[in-house]
């Protein structure tokens, strides 16, 4: 039976993942997990890459140690917007930025400048935010680093190049930089070159995924193991890869639940209208020509952080913490948990009792509490962008599917079911290591098509059903005050 590896690097963790499929059901098995610790340098926070490429080599060596079978193929996905520079000896210019250091402050200003908000959008399909490669880029101007580089390349296309020594750039994870043609799929060379970036960094196009990249080589862990077994373009974007691995088989809405909560649907096309735009939805590239219309939103970060800064006084386990939120009353404390303020690291149980206050809500008086506000805050904002999405596109969702970590999350699964009215599907929670293992097997023409891929994680992994419980009175009311909140916020 064919055996596919997949590389799924998230902000907190990565984890290499083996895949065995039979022709109707996928097996997936863990191999190596990892902490993704970032460095906070003197210049600004990075990405710690070199550490990361050790263990994603070694996992990948693990996962085919003491077996016979060879793998058939890898495939590696990543987070969005971060990217490498690399010099004319390919080496690195510098530790990759992480997405949020705060040096990109003020800088959409600069950006708008020179490419105006409608024709930025319409062209990239993506709305403007400081996270964004394109003003990562802009923020880098006049930087002796942006003058030494001589290439550009995505996170999963640095490791995949570090890999194979071929370079490769998907459209899923293209479409997230903000400097990709979400229509004819290719770099926009006229947005960049009038946003000042240097255009020779984009060499090459990007591809379709499921593009061969080419063969492991020979050096390292993971050449010792795995030297001349190809390395796929996959999704290389982990929602799409997620997206792709939803157990879909009625027209539906998406949660993709991790540190970030990327809401929306699955279309044909872009929706690039000035008011899809002004309700900060994104065009992103998925597989086989579909687009993620999708609202990126603060997710779990606020609980992971919570959790951190609870650690020292008081540990526990996310089930503990989840267990404790179950426990205590809902709907008492609501907030919009996009506010711009949760977005940088810091103390987040206090930004979330001085919204909490600012809102003239009750401020949760323990973790428990406080861990409840967080998933009721986020099940609203899940109907919210659902409920525009819609509207945006003229299209409606039946059900909603969850996946990634936060479909193992019970509470925030029925709290979403009982907030929107709908049916929720959970699962699988490891969608995005799934998705990129099944666009492997496509690539080898195991699979024909996207609904075949999905097919089989239906019939692998079949989701959990959470039904919206027969009295909704208290969630209904509850998002009526919640959307008071939202509008309040809009207006000041």
């Amino acid at each position: 039976m064919p055996v596919y590896l997949a590389v799924d690097l998230g902000a907190e963790s990565g984890r290499v993942v083996r895949g065995t499929f039979d022709g109707e059901r996928l097996t997936v098995d863990e191999a190596h997990r990892f902490a993704n610790r970032p460095m906070a340098l003197p210049d600004g926070l990075h990405w710690d890459v070199s550490t990361l490429f050790a263990e994603l080599s070694a996992g990948l060596a693990a996962a085919v140690s003491g077996t016979a079978e060879r793998a058939a193929s890898a495939g590696i996905d990543a987070w969005g917007n971060d990217f490498a520079l690399l010099g004319a000896d390919d080496g690195l210019v510098c530790d990759p930025w992480h997405y949020r250091d705060r040096r990109t402050d003020g800088v959409t200003a600069r950006v708008l400048a020179r490419v105006g908000a409608a024709e930025l959008y319409r062209t990239t399909g993506t709305p403007l935010l400081p996270i964004n490669t394109a003003t990562q880029l802009v923020a880098m101007e006049g930087s002796p680093l942006l003058d030494e580089a001589d290439r550009f390349a995505m996170l999963p296309d640095l490791f995949a190049f570090w890999l194979t020594g071929e370079h490769v750039t998907d459209h899923t994870i293209a479409s997230t930089s903000q400097l990709m043609d979400v229509t004819a799929r290719t770099w926009s060379l006229g947005v960049i070159e009038r946003l000042g970036v240097p255009a020779r960094l984009f060499k090459g196009d990007v591809a379709p995924p499921g593009t061969p990249i080419g063969p492991i080589g020979a050096a390292g862990a993971a050449g010792a193991a795995l030297a001349g077994v190809p390395v796929i373009a996959v999704a290389g974007h982990d929602t799409a890869s997620a997206v792709a691995a939803i157990p879909a088989a009625a027209p539906f809405g998406y949660v993709s639940s991790g540190t970030w909560s990327l809401v929306g649907l699955e279309l044909p096309e872009p929706v690039l209208t000035d008011e899809a735009r002004a309700a900060g939805f994104s065009n992103e590239a998925g597989v086989a020509g579909t687009v993620r219309f999708l609202r990126n939103g603060i997710g779990l970060w606020l609980l992971q952080r919570c959790r951190a800064a609870w650690q020292r006084a008081a540990p526990a386990s996310y089930g503990e913490l989840t267990a404790a939120a179950a426990r205590a009353p809902g709907f008492r404390a609501l907030f919009d948990p996009d506010d711009p303020t949760f977005l940088w690291d810091g103390d987040m149980p206090a930004r979330i009792a001085e919204a909490c206050r600012a809102g003239a809500q009750p401020v949760p008086a323990d973790p428990g509490a406080m861990v409840r506000s967080i998933l009721d805050s986020l099940a609203c904002k899940y109907r919210w962008t659902l409920e525009r999405a819609e509207a945006l596109s003229g299209r409606t969702a039946q059900v909603v599917h969850i996946v990634g970590g936060g479909a193992a999350n019970a509470v925030l699964c029925q709290l979403t079911a009982d907030v929107t009215g709908r049916p929720v599907l959970a699962g699988p929670v490891e969608a995005t290591a799934v998705g990129n293992l099944l666009v492997q097997a496509w690539a080898a023409g195991e699979l024909g098509s996207l609904p075949d891929l999905r097919a089989v994680v239906r019939r692998s992994m079949p989701p959990r059903l959470f039904e919206p419980c027969p009295d909704r009175d208290e969630a209904e009311s509850a998002y009526g005050r919640f959307l008071a909140l939202v509008e309040s916020c809009d207006t000041n």
